[in-house]
């Protein structure tokens, strides 16, 4: 498993950004978690692409367990792209002294925080804090006559875990509350979609850290204006990653999940996801 924080906020529209209407395909992608080289892969790949910084979207934790937090908030920044706040940018912006994770002291996770989390803080410059500090916790916009909300968790708490298996009373409620047709999210590390009665609820996966799936590549998706969803597996030089991790004294359970593709444990997967560990994906 990868930890998370348990951040939760309340309902609050001021957190809210609209960006009004957006057109063409568009690119999302989440959890960078300090990674550099996932993220340098994936520039090349959007400018390649020549998919403009606006219609690119990132679902938050910038920072995380990976060896180079700072590197990779000052590209996102100077990137442009639009990104809301994970756990981790709520965290770091507000100061704390620790993750502020709601695991059982002396967990795996707990001891793993203890770790990456200060190891984060201490190499994140003041004016990567106050990005951290200027990001909206929600997106929204108009993309095709349909209205798009991006959050983290969920919409009424930054590290809800919503999960494929997820029962869609759950995530019905977010989409009644946001009015959304779309809802685009990230937090829980897996890259799944799910529709019902014309609500599409789509999470692009991360791209710091394997999908519990047994391969090295990581998850993001882009999304077309007539509601093509396609998932894109992300090669990268995952060796260095962990190399620089090891070399950074970083949770070395974590290091080798970049190598492997399986992630130390399952504790915040329900009995589904549990039970496809090490299973190819497909989307």
């Amino acid at each position: 498993m990868l930890c998370s924080l348990f951040y939760t906020n309340s309902f609050n529209k001021e957190k809210m950004k609209s960006l009004g209407d957006i057109e063409g395909k568009i690119l999302v992608f989440g959890g960078i978690y300090s990674n550099f080289q996932a993220l340098e892969s994936l520039k090349a790949y959007t400018d390649k692409a020549g998919i403009p910084p606006h219609n690119i979207f990132c679902t938050g934790d910038v920072a995380g367990y990976c060896s180079q937090p700072e590197e990779s908030v000052q590209l996102v920044k100077s990137c442009g792209i639009n990104c809301i706040a994970g756990n981790v940018e709520l965290q770091l912006a507000s100061g704390e002294d620790d993750c502020g994770c709601d695991f059982d002291e002396g967990s795996r996770c707990d001891v793993f925080s203890r770790q990456w989390y200060p190891y984060a803080q201490s190499k994140l410059s003041a004016d990567s804090i106050q990005w951290m500090k200027s990001l909206p916790e929600h997106l929204t916009f108009n993309y095709n006559g349909k209205k798009v909300v991006m959050v983290h968790g969920s919409y009424s708490g930054t590290s809800d875990f919503i999960f494929k298996s997820t029962p869609w009373e759950e995530k019905l409620k977010h989409f009644k509350a946001t009015e959304a047709e779309i809802i685009l999210a990230g937090h829980c590390g897996l890259p799944f979609k799910d529709e019902k009665d014309g609500y599409h609820w789509i999470n692009a996966g991360v791209i710091g850290m394997p999908a519990n799936d047994g391969e090295t590549s990581v998850w993001f998706m882009e999304l077309n204006e007539d509601f093509e969803i396609n998932y894109h597996k992300l090669q990268y030089d995952y060796h260095t990653a962990n190399q620089l991790m090891v070399k950074n004294k970083l949770p070395e359970a974590y290091a080798k999940t970049l190598l492997t593709g399986i992630w130390d444990n399952c504790e915040i997967l329900p009995e589904i996801e549990t039970a496809a560990q090490g299973r190819k994906i497909e989307l």
